[in-house]
């Protein structure tokens, strides 16, 4: 009689069968109902172009309707193209390839071109596909439209803080739970994996803090890590329970599809009646934008201006000898005045100083100790001696000063806003937010760019 043994060397026996069977029953009897958004791979974000042409033979020329969009040096992909190819030549309706396609291609064949090597194109729609191969980055995810019902089991347990650390942490609302191994695959056609969305309808708030939604609040969490689950071993040594690490779902970028997707069951008194999204819904961007605005109007109230503000400082004139005050020129107890003189006036006193305090940012375009100004797009007639202009044709506005021969320059209204906009003028925001452009070897190139445009990664040949 041979030995008594569960494990048979690598195979599924009916031990293992009659447990996983057992195991399965187990989450249909006591498991909650789990809604699954399969994550299928990236969505498309390069130029996708219909060939209009069958090709006679395998050859580098393609022929399209259009060839917009389409620039010299792309990369392109596609069945039939061979890796690193590059657009070489186009004109209005075809393009010329640096390798010629390994099998002529029909009418109707997909082509796609992209610029940057680590935002690749792919032939085939996978979830093994990477958007950004630079950042390791899948920021564009595609979900299937059907929802695959699933019954998982976790433990519920309150919040608590974390002290095994230094200092006191907030658990962040993360939960563990385990699905059956067959049954995912059954239904999935995979295991669970990193980017799967998970709507636990058990979870849903029908009384939420904002009475004024229309519906009742539903939780989705994220697969963040996955793994055979510890517990999920039977005494055959085959794992039956997939155990998945679930984080809350956030209104970014990564899940658009789904909550855009999504409408709502509005309640039939509600005018929208269904009709808007759960992101719309369930989305605290409004919220987090009111207090970034906040934040931005307090912050131009404490600190309105760039530089140093000066306008508080009495600054005193002088005379030709250097004493203080400084006194109209020319007037003395004996001095010849004459009724027509354009530089004193019955209520002339003292003379406006001839100079502000210099440094960086200080140029306001106002007058010192607030004296008055002309302002315009040209200097007033028959000026006095310490007239002020503002010439507003300036830019930026410049403030001139008469000493009774010519206008002479005082300062630049150099001080303007923090916040970026148009009205912002420093030299710092000129070169962070410069939108011109320059021409180099690969064409027209924008000075502002994001970090990830500015360092492509590049074929070593």
């Amino acid at each position: 009689m041979p030995r008594l043994s569960l494990w048979k060397d690598g195979k599924h026996t009916n031990d293992y069968k009659f447990m996983d069977r057992v195991i399965s029953e187990e989450f249909t009897i006591g498991g909650t109902g789990v809604n699954v958004h399969k994550y299928l791979g990236t969505q498309e974000q390069n130029t996708v172009k219909v060939t209009n042409a069958t090709q006679s033979s395998a050859s580098a020329v393609l022929g399209f309707a259009s060839t917009s969009n389409i620039e010299l040096g792309y990369y392109v992909a596609g069945t039939g193209v061979i890796a690193d190819t590059k657009v070489i030549a186009k004109n209005a309706t075809s393009v010329t390839l640096n390798n010629s396609t390994n099998i002529a291609l029909l009418s109707g064949s997909t082509v796609k071109f992209y610029e940057n090597p680590s935002e690749p194109s792919y032939t085939n729609q996978s979830e093994k596909n990477i958007q950004d191969l630079f950042l390791l980055e899948n920021r564009d995810r595609k979900y299937d439209t059907d929802i695959y019902p699933m019954r998982g089991i976790y433990t519920v347990q309150d919040t608590s803080f974390d002290l095994s650390q230094f200092g006191m942490f907030l658990q962040t609302g993360t939960l563990f739970m385990t699905f059956h191994i067959n049954d995912l695959v059954q239904s999935l056609g995979r295991k669970m994996m990193n980017g799967d969305v998970l709507e636990l309808q058990h979870l849903m708030d029908y009384y939420p803090l904002d009475d004024t939604l229309p519906v009742a609040l539903k939780r989705f969490y994220v697969v963040s890590d996955c793994q055979n689950a510890a517990s999920g071993f039977s005494q055959t040594w085959w794992p039956h329970l997939w155990r998945v690490k679930l984080n809350p779902l956030t209104d970014s970028q990564e899940y658009k599809d789904i909550l855009d997707q999504i409408k709502v069951d509005a309640p039939d008194w509600d005018p929208t009646n269904g009709n808007i999204s759960l992101g719309s819904v369930q989305s605290t961007l409004s919220t987090y934008q009111n207090i970034n605005n906040a934040i931005i109007k307090e912050a131009e109230k404490e600190v309105p201006l760039s530089g140093y503000d000066i306008s508080h400082l009495y600054i005193k004139s002088t005379t030709e000898d250097g004493k203080y005050p400084g006194d109209p020129i020319g007037v003395t107890s004996d001095g010849n005045v004459t009724v027509d003189s354009g530089s004193v006036t019955t209520d002339y006193a003292i003379l406006s100083p001839e100079a502000v305090p210099e440094g960086y940012l200080t140029g306001s375009g106002l007058t010192p100790n607030g004296m008055p100004v002309t302002v315009g797009i040209t200097f007033p007639g028959s000026p006095a001696v310490g007239d002020y202009a503002l010439r507003t044709d300036y830019l930026p506005n410049r403030l001139f000063r008469y000493d009774g021969r010519r206008w002479v320059k005082l300062e630049d209204n150099v001080r303007t806003t923090l916040t970026p906009g148009a009205d912002s003028t420093t030299q710092r925001s000129g070169f962070v937010n410069n939108t011109e452009t320059y021409t180099n070897n690969s064409g027209n190139v924008t000075v502002r760019q994001s970090l990830s445009d500015a360092l492509k990664a590049k074929a070593d040949n």
